[in-house]
């Protein structure tokens, strides 16, 4: 199994093969439980106001707007959203900055992660969005890479200097508390939960979360001991699985069975007991340590299907594995790749097909669509040049009938496509315009500071209006 050190490093430097970092997924798109003792460390206090939540899980300052915060590699950058999309204002901060708890760069000589992982939700239901942080490399006392999660929390002005620090209810050296982060109401009492991983097991903190520090119980999840289903999470997403209140959640990481490493989902059901559920090995012979995972009902039945990219297949040429949702959680399976006819491109060693996802519907036909990042396509002679496919939802789930492809050699997109540029290392499917369907922003890697907005119109993305945006498809889901 791997570490903290072999995990979570910081991102490969510009003109790498591919820039490898886990997509933020925020997703963010989160066995035996046991109720632990302790809880949140307090940082600075205050009462949460009785107002109804914020009306989304980003609108930080409260104005009715979709915010943007994402990870550039040394800090998180939030910029806020208007009427007609992100805007001017824009605010920076990593733990230099004031309120922020812990040291920037002390990361116990792992490279500082602070920021690598983000979720967003009006934890303490004061009508202002607030943003969970992950920092799974913070040397914590003497323990190197033992790992925190801050909360900063939401008001009038935005994200602002008051926060509060989650610390693992039991600490260990090296176990990265805080690589992957999920909301969701996991318990189905109404109020938002916060899942978090270390290198072990997942950890549910029951809300509702104050300022002072407080939260309900937590709990601790990992899979029973046994050949089949050992794990090391490394991404957790979080949606309606089955038709009940309670969101669901799906920790993916890297398993290890018969001498190989393995690609694994493991099903949480979300209730009043969050139990263990359906434990899948999609790879059987080689790991994703930096999986990409998003929930969606593609074929509108009422149960929230799990489309998990899987980078390693076929000689990293990649595909996409969709689980799909039933009564208990996950049922049957398929495989997507770029071989059929209907796919622009075609299946190539290093393509990484399935490193990004993110799912709206893009053609207001009601059915939720895939965009699927493939950073490593070889764009003309520019190798890793990358680009993104749209897969449609429909009767029968995800195909790649009527799917479409940008890359930055595609007509109406700006810039020119350029070897390692990994455009398509980061997607997201959002309505940024307020029309009622799912526009595009692509980016390349962590560092790039920008994205390429296509709009969505009936027919689903277009290129008509298309621009550079200076925002990162790194926001959580």
């Amino acid at each position: 199994m791997s570490t903290i050190a072999g995990r979570r490093k910081a991102p490969h430097a510009a003109g790498a093969r591919i820039p490898t970092r886990k997509n933020l997924r925020l997703v963010a798109a989160t066995a035996t439980a046991v109720v632990l003792t302790g809880g949140l460390l307090a940082i600075s206090a205050g009462a949460a106001t009785a107002v109804a939540p914020a009306k989304y899980a980003d609108d930080f300052n409260g104005d009715g707007y979709r915010d943007y915060a994402a990870w550039d590699g040394n800090s998180v950058t939030v910029r806020y959203g208007t009427a007609k999309g992100p805007g001017t204002k824009v605010k920076t901060f990593n733990q230099n900055s004031p309120g922020i708890p812990g040291t920037a760069g002390d990361a116990g000589g792992y490279a500082d992660m602070f920021g690598a992982s983000l979720a967003a939700a009006d934890f303490n239901r004061d009508g202002y969005a607030d943003l969970a942080v992950g920092d799974s490399s913070e040397k914590v006392g003497s323990r190197k890479g033992q790992g925190a999660v801050t909360i900063v929390w939401g008001s009038k002005a935005g994200l602002s200097s008051s926060a509060t620090r989650t610390l693992a209810t039991s600490p260990h050296a090296d176990h990265g508390f805080g690589g992957a982060l999920a909301t969701g109401d996991f318990d189905g009492d109404g109020k938002t939960d916060l899942a978090v991983t270390d290198v072990t097991a997942v950890y549910i903190y029951r809300g509702g979360f104050a300022k002072s520090g407080t939260t309900g119980k937590v709990t601790r999840h990992e899979p029973s001991p046994g050949a089949d289903n050992t794990l090391e999470p490394a991404e957790l997403v979080a949606g309606k699985v089955t038709k009940d209140a309670a969101t669901d959640l799906y920790v993916l990481g890297q398993g290890y069975k018969n001498d190989k490493m393995t690609s694994v989902a493991w099903f949480l059901r979300g209730g009043s007991t969050v139990k263990a559920g359906k434990f899948t090995t999609y790879n059987a012979s080689s790991a994703d340590y930096s999986p990409s995972g998003v929930i969606a009902d593609f074929d509108k039945n009422g149960y929230g299907d799990l489309a998990v990219g899987d980078k390693p297949y076929n000689k990293n040429a990649g595909a996409v594995v969709v689980l799909r949702g039933g009564s208990s959680g996950p049922t049957t399976s398929y495989r997507l790749t770029q071989s059929p006819a209907d796919i622009a491109t075609g299946a190539g060693s290093g393509d990484w097909f399935g490193a990004a996802l993110s799912a709206g519907d893009t053609n207001r036909d009601g059915y939720p669509d895939l965009a699927v990042g493939t950073p490593g396509e070889k764009i003309g002679t520019a190798k890793g040049a990358g680009g993104v496919h749209i897969l449609r939802g429909g009767k029968k789930g995800l195909t790649g009938a009527h799917s479409q492809w940008f890359s930055r050699r595609t007509a109406g997109v700006p810039g020119t496509a350029t070897a390692y540029s990994a455009f398509g290392q980061l997607v997201r499917l959002r309505d940024f315009d307020r029309d009622g369907d799912a526009d595009l922003l692509v980016s390349g890697s962590t560092y790039t500071p920008s994205g390429v907005l296509l709009l969505a119109g009936p027919s689903g993305i277009t290129t008509a209006s298309a621009k550079e945006i200076p925002v990162t498809a790194g926001f959580p889901q």
